[in-house]
């Protein structure tokens, strides 16, 4: 589903080179107005104070926890503590694309922080991923968000699927997302430990599992702890999917061979959801996946205000901006998923 780049300062490396590519074109000028209004400008205190609020709720969550200890009332604070482990997420997602510190080895610092210890999801493997899916959003065989797996993201894919399950799974894919959704946190927990390589990531990421799943066995017991467990991963796996499914799915995909320009391949391959502040707290500023796409390093807190440039630059050189409400872009999304999953060559 989706992938929380190989070593920090590297991630942005295959996009830089793309952009660069296109200098003298109609991207280099909206970047010339983006860099003109200060919009690439760090914005570490921000930063610093939004992290830290988040950082406080979520221990703070943890705190309560311990304090109902062993009462079945403690499965309460699952979701309040879904809701901050996927806030912490997005700012591991944040240091990841370099918004946050101003040298590699910071935010690198700070990945592995937010990532293997606090969240428990590998930040090289999440990061060596999403750089791939930067470089060539949607694009087969390329985006390693649309490779086929238990979900399939075109006619062709379906095509190949074998066997009765796999048929209908495909077929009815659609109905399975949310239910898969809640399986996500773990996804992305086992991916990234069969990736690790390195022995000091390994032992961060045990660490974390150390921590949480035995302190969890301390407080509430056994039965209480693996019910809790259950809630937690499931609620961060919906909320992370709710984030990032709008942003490509049921979007154009470049077809092989294709010759798209930077600006190209990352607006029509995108769309945004509207909505206000909440929208922007909820999906950790992902929501503005368009100028998220075009300028990954641009700090979130300046991403509602990139897109009004964003916008009128795409209507002066006739590209379409998509940008739809949570609702209509899930709803999207999901008849998206509903059409390709079933080939025209194949009875319904």
């Amino acid at each position: 589903m989706t992938a929380p780049p190989h070593e920090q300062g590297r991630p942005e490396r295959s996009v830089d080179r793309q952009r660069a590519a296109s200098s003298g074109t109609e991207f280099a000028a909206l970047r010339k107005v983006v860099v003109a209004r200060g919009l690439l400008r760090p914005r570490r205190l921000r930063y610093t104070v939004l992290l830290l609020v988040d950082l406080a709720a979520f221990i703070g969550v943890w705190a309560a926890v311990w304090a109902v200890g062993k009462t079945w009332w403690a499965l309460f604070l699952a979701a309040p503590a879904a809701l901050f482990t996927t806030r912490l997420a997005f700012f591991g997602h944040d240091v990841s694309h370099r918004q946050v510190a101003r040298t590699a080895r910071v935010n690198r610092a700070l990945a592995l922080c937010l990532g293997d210890v606090v969240t428990g999801f590998s930040s090289r493997w999440w990061a060596t991923k999403h750089a791939l899916h930067h470089a060539n959003p949607n694009l087969v065989g390329e985006d390693p968000d649309v490779a086929p797996g238990v979900v399939i993201w075109t006619k062709e894919q379906a095509g190949e699927r074998r066997g009765r399950f796999g048929v209908w799974a495909a077929r009815h894919q659609a109905e399975l997302l949310f239910p898969l959704l809640l399986l996500e946190a773990l996804n992305l927990r086992v991916a990234g430990l069969r990736a690790v390589r390195r022995p000091r990531e390994l032992v961060l990421q045990l660490a974390h599992l150390f921590a949480y799943l035995g302190g969890l066995l301390f407080i509430l017991g056994p039965g209480r702890a693996a019910v809790f467990v259950a809630a937690h991963q499931a609620l961060v796996g919906l909320h992370l999917g709710i984030a990032f499914v709008p942003g490509h799915t049921g979007m154009p995909m470049p077809p092989n061979g294709s010759r798209w320009d930077f600006l190209r391949k990352q607006v029509l391959t995108t769309r945004n959801v509207s909505g206000g502040v909440t929208t922007d707290w909820l999906l950790g500023g992902l929501n503005h996946q368009i100028e998220h796409h075009l300028f990954p390093s641009m700090p979130r807190p300046n991403l509602r205000r990139a897109g009004a440039v964003v916008r009128a630059h795409c209507a002066d050189v006739g590209l379409p901006y998509a940008s739809e409400s949570l609702t209509d872009s899930l709803v999207l999304a999901l008849r998206n998923l509903r059409e390709v999953g079933t080939p025209h060559d194949k009875p319904v």
